[in-house]
């Protein structure tokens, strides 16, 4: 795991906040199952963290909260990246003795990284990966070669080389994967908006980053083109935030977002706007 991507003057994602239909069930799951640390909570809400000082993930339980909605714009996943391949063996081994009759886990090698998939107890999607270094992806001018092919799991399992004992201290919030409903409007917002490079394209779907990296955002049809946005009280996405290295690259980013006629609001010390399908940004600063 290669921190550049993920620092100055990068734009990358660092927290995701999430509804659930029950928060005491999804704290099973992501504390004691998957290793997050509790950094604040309330009775319909909690913040977690690996270092137990930085937020990666909120879960919040509306008083009104409906389950998953199909066929909707918002979350497909979220990506916890791990800083090695020993991590990656050792989470893989503690799902399978834990959960492996539980969890229906998907298993792939991108090129760029090797990942795994699976869901939180209402379906959020959720990515646990680690990259290859940055001097094996292969670039063809602007585009990074990815793929989705068969990840060799004997080989992750092997590289741990020790046991599982809750998340690791460095895991970054490597990308999220939205659903979208055009891919058009999408890209005029996230590359003449937000100032983000597409770096890879595969039917009805996009890769954006900033920097060089393979992606910092995912972004598909895959739910159908001209989906709707899910209600506010549905399991799924909240919220995300996306960290500016600096108040001048921010305020250039809002200028450019106003000239789209993209609505921004202020809120505190942050901005909040929405992408075309709905999906609401929050614009925070490097701490």
């Amino acid at each position: 795991m290669e921190k550049k991507f993920f620092q100055k003057p990068t734009i990358y994602v660092g927290e995701v906040n999430i509804n659930v239909t029950n928060l005491n069930k999804s704290l099973e799951f992501y504390r004691d199952f998957m290793g997050f640390k509790v950094l604040e909570q309330t009775s319909s809400k909690a913040v977690l963290t690996a270092n137990g000082k930085t937020p990666l993930l909120t879960l919040e339980q509306p008083d009104d909260v409906v389950p998953k909605q199909g066929r909707t714009t918002g979350l497909y996943h979220f990506a916890i990246l791990f800083p090695s391949r020993a991590d990656l063996g050792a989470f893989l081994k503690h799902l399978i003795e834990t959960k492996g009759n539980q969890i229906r886990l998907g298993a792939s090698d991108h090129y760029v990284s090797e990942a795994l998939y699976f869901d939180d107890p209402d379906g959020n999607g959720i990515e646990i990966a680690r990259d290859r270094p940055s001097t094996e992806w292969n670039w063809n001018e602007d585009l990074v070669e990815m793929a989705t092919v068969q990840m060799d799991a004997e080989g992750v399992l092997e590289a741990a080389d020790k046991q599982w004992n809750g998340m690791p201290e460095d895991p970054l919030m490597g990308h999220i994967h939205l659903h979208v409903s055009d891919l058009d409007e999408t890209e005029n917002f996230y590359v003449n908006g937000l100032g983000f490079d597409i770096v890879t394209r595969y039917p009805g779907a996009l890769f954006a980053s900033t920097n060089g990296y393979h992606h910092h955002i995912g972004l598909n049809v895959w739910n159908g083109v001209g989906a709707k946005a899910p209600a506010k009280n549905s399991v799924g996405l909240n919220w995300f935030t996306l960290i500016f290295p600096d108040e001048e690259k921010r305020k250039e980013t809002i200028s450019k977002l106003e000239q789209l006629g993209i609505t921004v609001t202020k809120e505190n010390d942050f901005y909040v706007t929405e992408d075309p399908s709905g999906n609401t940004i929050q614009l925070r600063l490097e701490e």
